[in-house]
C-alpha cells in the first residue's frame, strides 16, 4: 500500500504539555517533520489551570497575608478588603487568554510542526490514529498525555457539582465555605489562598497528615500555618459519603461526623492512562498507572514517555527535563540520561514547602548509615528578624559523605532550596559545603549550620 506523504511525519507527538509542545517545537527546528497531536489546550495543564493562574492566586493571597502582617512589624493598617474579581480578571486576561490556546498553537507551527485538533491512540509500531485518519511515524512517536483529577470512588460524589482544579481555577466568584478533598499540594495550596479571601475551609486528609510524601515537620509547620489563617485541617480520617441539596454540600467522614459548606473541591490526587493512548499496544500493561520508561525515556523501540505518565513526578519541570532527554535520542545527540536522585519539588504554600531527594525516612530505608541535621528557621538571624516559622533539614549518607535529601520550609523555601539541590546533584562533599562561605544574614546561611548539625 503507498503512503500518503500528506500523513507521513518523522516524529509524532501525542500531547502537547510543556514536554510534548518543547519535544514537538524543538524537533521540527532542527529539520524533523513532526505532527502534534492535543484534543485539549495546547501547552497543558500549567499554563491554563497548574502552575501559572495558580501562582497568580496565591501571589495574590501572600499580598493580603503580609497586608495583615503590617500591625506589629511596621505600624497601622486599615481594614483589608480582598477582592477576588481582580485576581479572576488577571488569570483570564494575562495568564490563559479565556483560556483560548491560538498563541500556544501559532507558537508550535511557526517552528514547523504541523498540528491537529484531536485525540491520539497508538494504533501499532509506527501509527497513530486521529478520529479514525491513521497517521505514520518513521522514526518515532513520543506521548505526553498527562493526567487527570482523581476522583476517588465516595459514595454519592460523582453525582454533585464538585470542583476540581479546573472548576476552582476558572471561578469568577469565591464560595462562602469549601470543603477541599485531600491535603496534598494542590489543596493545601489552593485551600490556603482563597481562605485567604475570606473563604471559610476545612482539608479533610484521608490519610495521618497532610503533605504525607515529605517530612513530618513539613506536615506539622504548614498545618500550623493554615490553622493560623483559619483553616480547619481534619487529618486520618476520609470522606465515606457526599450528598448536594442544590445549594449546599454535606460531606460525611469515616469517624460519623459530617461537614457542610456551599463548595467542594477535590484535590485527591491525579490520575494517568496508558492505556487510553494506546500505549498497551506497545508493551505496557493494559492496566497499568503508569508507563514505565528506561533513562532515555523510552517505553518500547520508536517509542517515548515524557511528563506525568512516566511516574517520575508529576511536575512541570520533570517533563521539560525529560523532553531533552528524548529530542537528544530522537536525534542521536550526546548528553547524559535521564536520572531522578535530585529531582526538586515545591508547594507553594506560605510558608513554602521545598525538597530534593529523599527524606529522612526514605533514607533510612535505603541506607545503612544515615546522619541528619535540622535547624529551626528562627534560630537564624534572618528568620528570626523576618518572624519566619519553618526548618532547614539535611539528610546525608555518612558513609560517602554526601547530602541525599534537604527540605526547606519558610519564606522563598523554594528559592533557598537551589543551592540544596546543586549539592544533592552534584554530590558535593559535607566537607566540602562546610568551608564555604555563607552570606549574612540571609535565610539560607541556615544551611551551614544544619551541616553542622549533622548527627
Amino acid at each position: 500500500m503507498a503512503t500518503d506523504p500528506d500523513h507521513t511525519f518523522d516524529v509524532i507527538v501525542i500531547g502537547l504539555g510543556p514536554g510534548g509542545e518543547h519535544v514537538a517545537g524543538t524537533l521540527a527546528e532542527r529539520g524533523q517533520r513532526v505532527l502534534g497531536i492535543d484534543n485539549r489546550l495546547v501547552g497543558g495543564e500549567c499554563p491554563y489551570w497548574g502552575c501559572i493562574p495558580s501562582k497568580m492566586m496565591i501571589r495574590a493571597a501572600d499580598a493580603l497575608a503580609e497586608a495583615r502582617r503590617v500591625d506589629g512589624l511596621a505600624g497601622t493598617v486599615g481594614e483589608v478588603t480582598p477582592d477576588w474579581s481582580a485576581v479572576a480578571t488577571r488569570i483570564r486576561d494575562e495568564a490563559t487568554d479565556d483560556w483560548d490556546d491560538r498563541v500556544a498553537v501559532d507558537r508550535l507551527t511557526g517552528k514547523g510542526a504541523s498540528f491537529v485538533r484531536g485525540t491520539g491512540t497508538i494504533a501499532g509500531p509506527g501509527r497513530v490514529d486521529v478520529d479514525g485518519t491513521t497517521y505514520t511515524a518513521a522514526r518515532g512517536i513520543v506521548v505526553n498525555t498527562g493526567t487527570k483529577a482523581a476522583i476517588p470512588p465516595v459514595e454519592g460524589l460523582a453525582g454533585t457539582p464538585y470542583w476540581t482544579n479546573h472548576e476552582i481555577i476558572e471561578a469568577k466568584e469565591l464560595p462562602g465555605s469549601l470543603v477541599v478533598l485531600g491535603g496534598g499540594a494542590i489543596g493545601c495550596e489552593l485551600g490556603q489562598a482563597v481562605a485567604r479571601f475570606g473563604v471559610e475551609v476545612t482539608i479533610v486528609e484521608a490519610g495521618e497528615r497532610i503533605l504525607a510524601h515529605e517530612e513530618p515537620a513539613a506536615s506539622d509547620v504548614l498545618r500550623k500555618a493554615l490553622e493560623a489563617d483559619g483553616v480547619t485541617v481534619r487529618e486520618g480520617v476520609g470522606a465515606t459519603r457526599v450528598t448536594h441539596d442544590g445549594s449546599t454540600f454535606t460531606v460525611t467522614l469515616a469517624d460519623g461526623s459530617s461537614l457542610s459548606s456551599d463548595q467542594l473541591l477535590v484535590a485527591a490526587g491525579r490520575h494517568a492512562d496508558p492505556a487510553a493512548v494506546g500505549l498497551d499496544r506497545v508493551g505496557v500493561a493494559k492496566d497499568s498507572r503508569t508507563a514505565a520508561v528506561d533513562d532515555r525515556c523510552r517505553v518500547a523501540d520508536g517509542v517515548w514517555a515524557v511528563g506525568d505518565i512516566t511516574g517520575k513526578g508529576a511536575f512541570t519541570h520533570v517533563s521539560m527535563y525529560q523532553a531533552g532527554v528524548v529530542i537528544r535520542d530522537v536525534l542521536g545527540d550526546d548528553g547524559p540520561p535521564a536520572e531522578y536522585a535530585a529531582l526538586p519539588r515545591v508547594t507553594f504554600t506560605d510558608p513554602e514547602v521545598g525538597a530534593v531527594g529523599l527524606t529522612e525516612a526514605q533514607a533510612r530505608d535505603q541506607l545503612s548509615n544515615v546522619k541528619v541535621g535540622v535547624t529551626p528557621l528562627g534560630e537564624t538571624t534572618r528568620g528570626w528578624i523576618a518572624r519566619a516559622d519553618g526548618l532547614i533539614k539535611v539528610v546525608a549518607d555518612a558513609d560517602r559523605g554526601v547530602l541525599v535529601g534537604a527540605t526547606v520550609v519558610g519564606p522563598a523555601g523554594g528559592e533557598v532550596l537551589g543551592a540544596l539541590a546543586v549539592a544533592v546533584h552534584g554530590q558535593v562533599p559535607v566537607d566540602r559545603m562546610r568551608a564555604m562561605i555563607y552570606a549574612y544574614p540571609t535565610l539560607h546561611r541556615g544551611i551551614e549550620d544544619a551541616l553542622g548539625r549533622l548527627a
